[in-house]
């Protein structure tokens, strides 16, 4: 539980290869569960972080991860008219859960049932295939903005869900056939013919 005294927020902001998102980081963990997309304010109404963060105007979606938010624009809006106004709104928001009894609340899910990874009876395939996305992709996804999810194994295919800063990046196709396609194929072998993203 917090204390009474108030916990000092800084946030910084970074850009991301995908020129419609920007994250925001935290130097506090403000998410204590697996990263939280939410596409539009309706899914967010019920995440205190998300809901107001909707209410500003350029926001068109919301990434929340460990300690920070990646924020998806509407096509409208420049970074550069908003960028000091929006750092200040995140830090005004971030200071208010992280004070208050809010952060002590389970993190809530978009209501929406999104598409679910098959966690049970995993082969050693797709355990192996976990194991080299946490390893070796995510840290890397994470640190432009994004999340990388394992949904699926089949035939050959390996299914993700791109978030975050990767949701449309101009660049993931490239990441994900040159980069994340290249290291599972090595190691992992002839197994995995190819990567796809179900929201690519």
């Amino acid at each position: 539980m917090l204390n009474n005294n108030t916990l000092h927020i800084t946030i910084y902001s970074e850009s991301t290869p995908n020129p419609g998102v920007m994250k925001f980081v935290c130097n506090k963990q403000i998410l204590f569960s697996s990263p939280i997309e939410f596409l539009n304010a309706n899914e967010g109404k019920n995440n205190f972080i998300a809901k107001k963060l909707f209410l500003l105007p350029i926001v068109k979606e919301v990434f929340i991860a460990k300690n920070f938010v990646s924020i998806t624009k509407h096509n409208s809006f420049l970074w550069e008219e908003y960028i000091d106004n929006i750092k200040e709104e995140i830090k005004i928001i971030l200071t208010e859960y992280l004070n208050s009894t809010k952060s002590e609340e389970p993190d809530i899910l978009p209501k929406k049932t999104s598409i679910k990874t098959k966690e049970t009876n995993l082969n050693a395939t797709e355990k192996k295939i976990i194991e080299i996305l946490d390893d070796y992709v995510k840290p890397a996804v994470e640190s432009d903005g994004g999340n990388i999810k394992f949904i699926s194994f089949s035939e050959g295919t390996v299914s993700v869900l791109l978030q975050g800063a990767c949701s449309g990046c101009p660049s993931s196709v490239i990441t994900l056939k040159n980069g994340i396609e290249t290291l599972l194929k090595n190691m992992i072998g002839d197994d995995v013919k190819n990567v796809e993203a179900i929201n690519g």
